[in-house]
């Protein structure tokens, strides 16, 4: 990273960008997330510091397990997949990824699994250009 970011700054930041995440270290071990009031994926705070494994349901534990392994390996640096979550009476497309952290040398570090309900870039047609009004809040 180039540059010097302010705690304040960076808590700000790491709140209001648009995906949800959460990062375990190499070990497995939760270290956090961000998001925590508002989450698709919601959690205990008492996660921290336990291992990933119980953070995820059984159907999907065996493939969350398949790709931090692979990424242990060096076989693959990420994971991307979406599905369908009921919201309300709707149903979201989310879009979930899993971003090996290494460190300068290549060493995995851990992981990085976000989060984003795309359903409204999705729904994206044409063009909008810088400015054009627009209701954004």
């Amino acid at each position: 990273m180039i540059g010097n970011i302010p705690s304040d700054v960076l808590d700000a930041l790491l709140e209001t960008i648009p995906i949800e995440f959460s990062v375990v270290d190499e070990n497995d071990e939760v270290l956090g997330w961000n998001k925590h009031e508002t989450r698709i994926f919601k959690r205990p705070v008492g996660v921290v510091g336990r291992n990933i494994r119980d953070c995820h349901p059984e159907k999907s534990l065996s493939k969350v397990e398949q790709i931090l392994e692979e990424m242990k390996k060096g076989e693959r640096d990420k994971a991307r997949f979406w599905i369908d979550l009921p919201f309300g009476e709707n149903k979201h497309k989310v879009l979930i990824q899993y971003f090996a952290l290494r460190d300068k040398e290549g060493k995995y570090i851990g992981c990085l699994e976000a989060s984003q309900d795309i359903d409204d870039i999705q729904k994206l047609t044409g063009e909008k250009r810088l400015l054009n009004k627009e209701k954004e809040k």
